[in-house]
């Protein structure tokens, strides 16, 4: 055999062991990943932005405080002479003044108004600067605590040592630069967002969403998986968060008892029984709970973190398993990158009264702030950034939580919820054909660390 045959066969051995880079979409990545995953595990955490949580990680590509900042934020946003702050390192363990995070205080936030145009928004004449986030939480709080304490809850950053679980998760997994929440303000709304394309107009944690009101009547994935023969439970950490309850489907279709404590999902990790489609709530949210929403520890969010890694690692499932690890909406933390506009789910409106007074209704029509969200399993690729997404009409867009959704329809063979699920960009095509095994067995233990002022 001749030297140029060699090297061809070379050649051939390299690009056969390689992963193919994949197109989403396409029937090549659906049939990978229907051939690789058997179980989906998604860990929603609360109220953290990508600047603030994973703003000390020094990962190339991942456009954050340390790689590209800082980002300064005027003190008051009518009043320059109040000077401004920027982003450093170090933030709270426990951040004792919850920042705004409604739909206007986002608003202000994003936009430096209570209640900016849509139609200027729409038009793209008004866009987001994401220069209020300090402006608000001093007017929320100035009365309080000194402007520089304020200012340093909402807009410095976590070093890579005060949240080592989620370092290592970054070194060793997938992680997505531009996932937005779905929606622009509270807890509830964007967690039905995640598990059903739509918040059915809901803009805020109002009664709906109670266990005893349990008012939202759109197709959920709990429904769509029990009427097509697949499994799935929500475990939950406590009875105060349980989203398969916000569905009166849930209720009314006799299936209220898969929602069951969390100590089931580590009994059921370790036998190999998890189900198709495990959905893990923390507790929330203050003192004492374990989702990172204010006032609660992160390094007590970082051990659930760790928990539930450490027991999908070891699960006899672990090599048909993709874990998804995400949050439900930035809480009012600094984030520098502009959240998009993006497709109504519906024709619901939502309005709400301002701090100042003003009226503002929103149409659902742009996603919110950037929020932390990671691939995990030995499918995925080893210190990833993924960037911007392609939906089905080959658009370049931001990723969100209605892409888990767009995902796993092409895994079950169900079609979009709503319009907005149909326009989002899937993820499928970031699954390898090699199954990697230098996947970290367990992660370190998170310590807690600084309560108090630096």
């Amino acid at each position: 055999m001749n030297f140029t045959a060699v090297l061809g066969l070379l050649a051939f051995a390299a690009a056969v062991s390689a992963d193919p880079k994949r197109s989403p979409h396409s029937s090549d990545s659906i049939a990978n990943l229907k051939s690789k995953i058997k179980n989906i595990v998604i860990l929603e955490m609360e109220n953290r932005s990508v600047d603030n949580l994973l703003g000390g990680q020094t990962l190339k590509g991942l456009e954050n405080p340390i790689n590209n900042g800082p980002f300064c934020n005027p003190y008051n946003l009518t009043d320059a002479s109040a000077g401004t702050v920027c982003s450093s390192a170090k933030d709270f363990d426990s951040v004792l003044d919850d920042p705004d995070h409604s739909v206007t205080g986002n608003n202000i936030e994003f936009y430096g108004t209570f209640a900016p145009s849509n139609i200027h928004i729409a038009e793209g004449t008004l866009t987001p600067t994401q220069h209020g986030f300090v402006h608000e939480q001093l007017r929320s709080y100035g009365d309080d605590a000194d402007k520089a304490y304020l200012a340093k809850q909402v807009i410095n950053y976590y070093i890579e040592d005060e949240v080592p679980v989620m370092t290592e998760l970054v070194q060793n997994y997938l992680t997505f630069n531009h996932w937005h929440s779905d929606h622009p303000g509270p807890t509830n709304p964007n967690r039905a967002f995640v598990l059903s394309g739509t918040s059915a107009g809901h803009g805020t944690n109002d009664n709906a969403f109670n266990v005893d009101v349990h008012a939202l009547t759109q197709r959920s994935i709990f429904q769509q998986l029990s009427e097509t023969n697949h499994t799935w439970k929500n475990y939950y950490t406590s009875s105060n968060m349980v989203d398969a309850y916000f569905f009166d489907w849930t209720f009314t279709s006799g299936n209220a008892d898969k929602a069951v404590p969390l100590d089931n999902f580590y009994k059921d990790a370790a036998a190999g029984n998890l189900p198709e489609f495990s959905f893990v709530d923390p507790n929330c949210c203050g003192v004492g709970t374990n989702s990172m929403h204010p006032t609660g520890l992160v390094s007590e969010g970082e051990l659930l973190i760790k928990n539930v890694y450490d027991a999908v690692r070891s699960s006899p499932q672990w090599e048909e398993t993709l874990m998804i690890l995400t949050f439900d909406e930035t809480g009012g933390f600094h984030d520098h990158v502009p959240p998009p506009l993006a497709t109504r789910p519906d024709d619901m409106t939502y309005t709400e009264t301002a701090p100042s007074g003003e009226q503002y209704t929103f149409l659902f029509d742009r996603l919110g702030g950037r929020v932390p969200t990671l691939l995990i399993s030995p499918w995925i690729a080893k210190g990833q950034v993924e960037q911007k997404g392609t939906n089905s009409d080959g658009n370049t867009v931001s990723y969100s939580a209605s892409s888990i959704l767009r995902t796993l329809g092409y895994l079950w063979d169900f079609e979009p919820f709503t319009p907005r699920v149909g326009s989002s960009p899937s993820f499928e095509h970031l699954i390898q054909d090699t199954a990697r095994t230098d996947t970290p067995v367990t992660l370190p233990v998170p310590k807690a660390f600084r309560k108090v002022e630096i």
